[in-house]
């Protein structure tokens, strides 16, 4: 079946709308809804880019769009060598208040144990520590970006 084409004014563009508010207002990355066969998904990237929007029956699969291009579908930051992973779905935090300093830079030393960040989940921030003693080459990760189970944060080498 066809999609039918949304115009500026049609009532899914103004939905699609107010969804991207929404995004914007909770600091999402997506919401979803569907009513009746409607069904929408809008995204947004979280380096600021425009939120994107798909419209399709709600039968009909909705693919979203890449979150970061550069990451091939065969390179996971997660199974590379010093990747520390977050331990839970939350949002990630590179220091303790918004009038600290990072726990880290990129070229800091760290030793096994030390808070390299913070996940913060259903309200409570739970400390992420350093698998191993090195150097923080990467950090993978925006101060107060969503984060998923198993999603590379940074990489110690």
């Amino acid at each position: 079946m066809a999609k039918k084409p949304t115009t500026s004014r049609s009532p899914e563009t103004k939905l699609i709308r107010e969804l991207a508010k929404i995004l914007d207002a909770e600091n999402l990355s997506e919401i979803e809804m569907e009513k009746g066969d409607l069904r929408l998904r809008v995204t947004r990237q979280l380096t600021g880019a425009v939120p994107m929007a798909a419209v399709a029956p709600a039968a009909a699969p909705v693919i979203a769009a890449p979150v970061a291009a550069e990451i091939t579908a065969d390179t996971n930051p997660a199974d590379e060598a010093g990747a520390v992973t977050s331990p839970m779905v939350g949002t990630v935090y590179l220091r303790s208040n918004p009038d600290a300093d990072p726990f880290f830079k990129v070229g800091d030393s760290v030793k096994e144990g030390d808070t390299v960040l913070l996940v913060e989940a259903m309200k409570t921030f739970n400390p992420i520590k350093a698998t191993s003693s090195g150097t923080v080459t990467k950090i993978l990760v925006e101060d107060g970006q969503p984060v998923e189970f198993g999603e590379a944060l940074l990489v110690i080498s």
